[in-house]
C-alpha cells in the first residue's frame, strides 16, 4: 500500500507475538543527518501507534520525497493513513 508520503509492505506472519518494522529512507532525500531525522519520526510514530497494531506482521516503510520536508505530526498522521490502508491496526470491536 502506498500514499504520497510512505509505500508499505506487509508479511502476515502467524504466530507471532510482536511486530517487526523496517525502515528505508533513500540518499535522494538528503544527507545522513537529513535521512536520520527522517528515521526518528518515523520510529517515534510508529512507537506511539504500537499498542494499536497487529502484532502477526512484518512490515516495512520506505520513505517517499515529501517526508524530508514534513514535522512530527504530519507523520503520524500520514502513517496513520497509509497504515488504515493496509489493514494493519488491530480491529476493537
Amino acid at each position: 500500500m502506498a500514499n504520497k508520503q510512505f509505500v508499505i509492505y506487509t508479511l502476515t506472519k502467524p504466530g507471532q507475538d510482536h511486530f517487526r518494522v523496517g525502515i528505508s529512507v533513500s540518499k535522494k532525500m538528503g544527507n545522513a543527518v537529513k535521512r536520520n531525522k527522517i528515521k526518528r519520526l518515523i520510529r517515534s510514530s510508529i512507537q506511539e501507534l504500537s499498542s494499536s497494531l497487529k502484532n502477526d506482521v512484518d512490515f516495512i516503510i520506505i520513505a517517499r520525497q515529501p517526508t524530508s520536508t514534513m514535522n512530527y505530526q504530519e507523520v503520524l498522521s500520514s502513517l496513520k493513513h497509509v497504515l488504515s490502508l493496509s489493514h494493519l491496526f488491530i480491529n476493537k470491536s
